[in-house]
């Protein structure tokens, strides 16, 4: 019982730094603003998280735990469909993801770039205190691959269905359909909620763009046969 109330108190502390975060940042917010949000004493606060950078991992965890779930429902409802389906529904459920959650695609961000400019964490000398001791942090090492993996084993039952080339490279293309899937969070990031953020462009043809050109890519030979000549010959 007492585990259980805790766990709810941390929920709620979560919750209430989402709301302070979303409306001023991780740089300008401080911690009696969110334990004020929360309703509790700073002290109260520190008791739980024992700085603002381990609570926004913990936010960050909560975005990645979401975002996984988000990946199964999607791969369970699309159990009977082919792999390559699948996989452009997979991407899909990101680009949603991030539209519906500024906050969450920011820290997811801000995760994958810090995971990136430490050698997957290895090179700690660029991790602060803070982020060495938080359990979230380390709790997302434990799940961060999932999305990749999952992503992954898409390609390779649409390979075996024959919907998706035999050519295709799995974690190469799940990666690079990573790579233009973030590129469109950080325009929506910029943007906000605007539907025409730079030359008036719609984020929803960005998408759909987007999309069509991941779902070519894996079922067109003669395309994939001339990138990746041109990549070998570059």
């Amino acid at each position: 019982m007492r585990d259980q109330k805790r766990l709810e108190k941390e929920s709620r502390i979560v919750e209430a730094a989402e709301r302070v975060f979303g409306v001023v940042g991780f740089k300008n917010a401080k911690m009696e603003d969110i334990a004020s949000n929360a309703g509790i004493t700073k002290v109260t606060l520190y008791t739980y998280f024992q700085s603002k950078e381990n609570l926004y991992m913990a936010v960050t965890y909560k975005a990645l735990q979401l975002l996984i779930d988000s990946y199964y429902k999607t791969i369970d409802e699309y159990r009977t469909r082919p792999g390559r389906e699948a996989t452009i529904a997979l991407f899909e459920n990101f680009m949603n993801f991030c539209e519906n959650n500024y906050l969450y695609s920011e820290a997811l961000l801000d995760y994958f770039a810090l995971v990136r400019s430490t050698s997957s964490g290895e090179d700690e000398s660029k991790l602060t205190e803070a982020i060495k001791e938080s359990m979230f942090y380390n709790k997302l090492q434990d799940i961060q691959n999932l999305p990749f993996k999952l992503t992954v084993k898409e390609i390779e039952r649409g390979k075996q269905d024959g919907s998706i080339l035999a050519s295709v490279d799995p974690m190469f293309f799940t990666l690079q359909g990573w790579t233009n899937v973030i590129g469109y969070v950080k325009v929506i990031s910029a943007s906000g909620g605007n539907a025409t953020p730079l030359f008036n462009v719609s984020l929803q043809d960005l998408k759909a763009y987007n999309l069509k050109l991941a779902d070519t890519l894996l079922s067109n030979t003669q395309m994939v046969e001339e990138i990746m000549e041109e990549i070998n010959l570059s």
